[in-house]
């Protein structure tokens, strides 16, 4: 078991970054900014951003500037501020390459059930950060769990993005937290992307980032190990997710009013 997976379980983790890489300045800024952050609330911390984002609801959508871009500004970031990285991975193939600089591969919601998906991150030895579909319950986890653990990988992240229902909209069921949480891994409450309105936009997703604070109590009431929040610096901008993602200058009150301030044993 690697290093960062135990301190992954040790201590409350926190995934955070822009959605999408949109250039090197941008991602380089937010790493170092969020890092500080992390370090002050004594917070393990995951760079995240994506080189790619495959599922955006309409093809004249920003998507990233491929693999071979992203993975070079990614690997910059561990460089630079020592920190471990993840993005997302929408192809099998794309494992191997990933797995050279990538610490925690992210299986976005829509993939959890692509079995030959799961088993190729599995074989990377790499963590793997399973998001629940928003069409399963979280006791329904258990078969992408079990598709991971085939490969003798045992490192294991379950993340809660909400469940829709259509008319673009999610629902968080904090069940879900509950009985993720008895498979014995780590369970993270994606903040962001929950308050997400997808497609609700014409084209793109809308998002109600200002719901942000009390999701995150909740989660925190409930006891999960870790937060997963998409930040920017200005997000009515953003080429990606901008509804749902917080104010970079928002983010430490945010963290102090909701993961400090209700994570039970929180040191």
């Amino acid at each position: 078991m690697n290093e960062l997976f135990n301190k992954i379980k040790e201590k409350t983790f926190l995934i955070s970054g822009p959605c999408i890489i949109e250039n090197e300045a941008m991602v380089m800024d937010l790493a170092e900014n969020i890092a500080k952050i992390a370090e002050e609330l004594n917070l393990t911390y995951i760079f995240k951003a994506s080189f790619d984002k495959a599922n955006r609801t309409s093809v004249d959508s920003f998507r990233g500037n491929g693999m071979k871009e992203g993975l070079r500004i990614l690997q910059k970031v561990k460089d630079t501020f020592n920190l471990p990285v993840t993005t997302d991975i929408h192809e099998s193939w794309q494992a191997e390459p990933l797995s050279e600089v990538i610490d925690v591969l992210q299986i976005p919601a829509f993939l959890c059930r692509q079995t030959d998906l799961l088993v190729a991150c599995g074989n990377s030895g790499r963590v793997v950060n399973i998001k629940k579909a928003q069409f399963l319950s979280g006791m329904e986890m258990k078969h992408a769990v079990k598709k991971v653990e085939s490969t003798g990988n045992h490192q294991i992240i379950l993340t809660e993005r909400g469940t829709m229902f259509g008319y673009n909209n999610l629902v968080v069921d904090f069940r879900n937290l509950v009985d993720m949480k008895s498979f014995g891994y780590p369970v993270c409450m994606d903040v962001t992307h929950s308050t997400q309105r997808p497609g609700g936009m014409d084209g793109k997703s809308g998002g109600n980032r200002e719901y942000g604070v009390y999701l995150a109590s909740a989660a925190a009431a409930v006891g999960v190990d870790g937060f997963f929040f998409e930040v920017h610096r200005d997000p009515d901008h953003a080429l990606s997710d901008g509804p749902n993602m917080i104010p970079l200058a928002d983010f430490k009150a945010l963290l102090l009013n909701s993961v400090v301030k209700h994570k039970t044993g929180l040191k």
